[in-house]
């Protein structure tokens, strides 16, 4: 396992993030336990959550693990927030009470003192952002967060929320946390090229595109229970003909490499200029030691040449970065700071 910086902090993060999406949901805590331990023990030392996974279930289960044996203190841990489905309309968003009181509740599922890095779970134009980075500073200040980032944050919104910090003397944004894997290569057009400008660490989200790129799934035939059936998945996102013949090469690769698809799929997101941990989001444990392999994998010029000949630079096969984006941009409500 190799360390990179995370952006501008000085700390080190594996080049692998193991994120925890299912824990709680798909998967039952004792598999979920076990996939965190043997995380660590192959040398990842950063974990991904939000409050919203599983209805919260993944921060209890990660802070449960965490807390065993004194793992917490080597673990840079990240979670996220902005969603919410509760009664209370005010207990969501962006808004300063709501970050506050996400934060204190985040604590206390993570039975953590301090979270490393708070990110924003997506954009919200309702709310000004200098509110939130008003709050996340205050947050930062009492001990309470280390670092600050974003989730989909296209480039304006990065640039715009640096400069918010800038001119407000606050803490700023040390990472993004874009949708990117080879079959969408959106956020090389302006979001990966933004983060190096101003230093921010990219850790990407969904590099196996759902699972499309994992290997088991073939043309014209459908995997019970799994995401994609029918060339869509649950979002209604859908693969093309040009997919079929990414992911033919794809399994010609792995199976020179002696690899799986997914561990090629995720070698070549580490790889890319830019990039500082893709997440994984493993259901089993069987999906984690795949995953983790991914670090093993060595990727040729030629490998990087044959991939940008079907999926060229910037673009995309699968329309995947902007089906995810859920920006809600409304100019009319936009207010100065003050």
């Amino acid at each position: 396992m190799e360390y990179r910086p995370l952006g501008r902090t000085g700390i080190q993060v594996s080049q692998l993030c193991l994120g925890t999406m299912m824990f709680g949901g798909k998967t039952e805590e004792p598999e979920s336990a076990r996939m965190i331990d043997h995380a660590i023990e192959r040398g990842v030392n950063f974990i991904d959550t939000a409050d919203v996974y599983a209805g919260n279930e993944s921060e209890r289960i990660v802070g449960k693990a965490l807390a065993k044996e004194n793992k917490r203190e080597n673990i840079i841990l990240a979670t996220k927030f902005n969603f919410a489905h509760p009664a209370d309309i005010n207990a969501k968003g962006l808004s300063r009470r709501h970050v506050i009181s996400a934060c204190d509740a985040s604590l206390k599922r993570l039975k953590t003192d301090w979270i490393d890095l708070y990110q924003m779970h997506r954009c919200n134009s309702a709310v000004p952002i200098d509110e939130t980075l008003r709050a996340l500073d205050d947050l930062v200040c009492a001990g309470k967060i280390r670092y600050i980032g974003g989730s989909m944050f296209p480039s304006w919104k990065m640039v715009e929320s640096l400069w918010v910090a800038k001119e407000l003397g606050l803490n700023r944004l040390i990472c993004e946390q874009p949708a990117y894997h080879l079959l969408d290569r959106t956020a090389e057009r302006e979001v990966i090229p933004a983060a190096q400008s101003f230093g921010l660490a990219v850790i990407p989200w969904g590099p196996l595109c759902g699972g499309l790129l994992s290997g088991k799934y073939a043309r014209n035939s459908s995997v019970k229970g799994a995401r994609w059936q029918d060339g869509k998945d649950n979002a209604n996102r859908r693969t093309t003909e040009q997919t079929w013949a990414v992911l033919d090469l794809l399994q010609e690769m792995a199976h020179n490499k002696n690899c799986s698809m997914s561990q090629l799929a995720l070698a070549w997101n580490m790889a890319q200029p830019g990039v500082t941990a893709p997440i994984i989001g493993p259901r089993t444990f069987v999906q984690a030691e795949d995953n983790l392999g991914a670090v093993n994998v060595v990727m040729t010029a030629e490998d990087f040449r044959r991939i940008d000949e079907l999926v060229p630079p910037k673009g995309y096969i699968v329309r995947y970065y902007d089906e995810a984006n859920a920006i809600d941009f409304r100019p009319s409500i936009q207010r100065s700071i003050v």
